[in-house]
């Protein structure tokens, strides 16, 4: 990109980073910034799961459409963790699983959501959630997908998996009111959120960072703070980290620009996978830089996604 005269702005960088900053604004929401409070908020709202009559919105098990899906997966997510069972009545191993689920959800009291999704009824969630075959069972935990399996299995190991998932989640605490109400509301990250829907990262970042800095430990703005520098990182390194990446595959520094600028745009494994194979092939100075880049980006993404652990895998095949 040519520099630009001062006082005279480019207008093609301006609609390159105005474009950019509001996919990462909505990347942010992903993350459960915002959406964090606001599914959370209209969770607390509803009533705990369990309370309804099995199959009936709120109870835990409940049959989830296309209309449904937001506030019986996606803000319910953010009380309990919420399975996804997806059949269809003519697959004889879903008639197997179901029955199980269902009895395991009933055993839970409340631990967690069972949400049937009969993916004929549903195409349009079952294209949205990558169903290569059912009975497909995907575990949802604030927004975001956590754990997976494909087939029917037996009851012992559908237990395991769900007792797992409600161990690392919540602990197996139902929720009330008064638990939800603290977490919900507040009114610092205002400034934060605001600033993101209008694509101001600096001004979002001051905000999370003020927040951080009288709270460490702030269940979201945290978070928060590591995501909205990386996606200023990745607005400052541009699209034109990607070709001088790749025309100097030994510049850690190049290649570390090139990671952000693919994590902040939504392609996780992408970044993960440009910094894996600088490990695989550099070594001393060179490799612990990409290793501890790599690790940061970790920590921007979460533990909670898959992918993470597949890659933290990869980098400990690439290391030892």
């Amino acid at each position: 990109m040519q520099p630009t005269r001062p006082g005279r702005p480019d207008p093609r960088a301006q609609a390159q980073q105005a474009q950019l900053a509001a996919s990462l604004a909505g990347a942010v929401d992903l993350a459960a910034v915002k959406a964090r409070s606001e599914a959370a908020a209209r969770a607390q709202a509803a009533p705990p799961p369990g309370a309804a009559p099995a199959g009936a919105p709120g109870s835990a098990v409940v049959d989830v459409t296309e209309a449904t899906f937001q506030a019986e997966v996606l803000d319910r997510s953010f009380q309990v963790p919420v399975v996804l069972d997806l059949w269809a009545e003519w697959c004889g191993p879903c008639k197997q699983l179901s029955p199980v689920l269902e009895r395991l959800a009933a055993e839970g009291g409340g631990s967690w959501v069972l949400a049937k999704v009969d993916v004929d009824a549903n195409p349009a969630l079952a294209q949205g959630l990558r169903v290569q075959g059912i009975p497909a069972v995907k575990a949802v935990w604030q927004g975001q997908l956590v754990a997976e399996f494909t087939g029917a299995i037996p009851e012992e190991q559908a237990r395991q998996f769900v007792t797992e998932l409600v161990r690392a989640t919540t602990g197996g605490a139902v929720p009330g009111a008064a638990d939800q109400e603290a977490e919900v509301e507040d009114p610092r990250l205002d400034a934060a959120e605001a600033a993101l829907e209008r694509g101001d990262l600096a001004a979002a970042e001051a905000a999370y960072q003020a927040i951080v800095d009288a709270e460490p430990d702030h269940p979201v703005a945290e978070l928060a703070l590591r995501q909205v520098q990386l996606f200023r990182r990745a607005d400052e390194a541009g699209p034109d980290a990607l070709a001088q990446a790749d025309a100097a595959p030994d510049d850690v520094a190049a290649q570390t620009r090139a990671a952000d600028f693919l994590l902040g745009t939504g392609d996780v494994e992408g970044a993960f996978d440009r910094l894996l194979d600088v490990v695989r092939r550099t070594a001393g100075e060179d490799r612990d830089q990409a290793r501890k880049h790599l690790v940061e980006l970790f920590g921007v993404v979460g533990d909670a996604d898959p992918r993470v652990g597949a890659a933290r895998r990869q980098l400990t095949l690439a290391l030892y």
